[in-house]
């Protein structure tokens, strides 16, 4: 599991259920767009590749599909690089980080927020979270002396 200890024993805290070797195929979702399931494939540890290294494969004919209703999808660990070449009003350091206060999430672009990984580097999501959060409350406040 490419996770932080602590981010399992968070995940664990929060009453997440981990299903090992499984990997989602294709999200569903109803008339409106919702959310409504994640159909996933069970996987096995095929034969040692050439670096010794038992790479997953597909199980044949263990699709299945798991009710869901939200879907968090965390993949990346660095900021993308289009960010600093496409936004040159923004701070960023010589890692590709963008400079924002970690308190409020502002950053030296007028109304432009951020947080998480993006101003961290690689962290939990949970700490991602926490920006947002802290970051919504700043917006909510800037938009009300508007």
């Amino acid at each position: 599991m490419p996770a932080r200890r602590e981010e399992v024993e968070n995940a664990m805290e929060e009453d997440i259920h981990f299903k090992f070797l499984t990997n989602p195929k294709r999200f569903i979702g109803n008339e409106k767009n919702w959310v409504t399931g994640m159909e996933c494939l069970e996987m096995e540890l095929g034969e040692p590749d050439a670096s010794d290294r038992r790479r997953p494969i597909v199980k044949p004919g263990t699709e299945f599909v798991m009710d869901v209703d939200e879907v968090v999808v965390a993949l990346g660990t660095t900021p993308n690089p289009l960010i600093a070449a496409t936004t040159p009003e923004l701070e960023t350091t010589k890692y590709g980080t963008v400079v924002a206060n970690v308190d409020t999430g502002r950053t030296v672009k007028d109304r432009v927020w951020a947080g998480g990984d993006v101003i961290t580097g690689s962290d939990t999501v949970i700490s991602a979270m926490g920006a947002g959060k802290r970051a919504a409350a700043d917006i909510d406040a800037y938009l009300k002396t508007r």
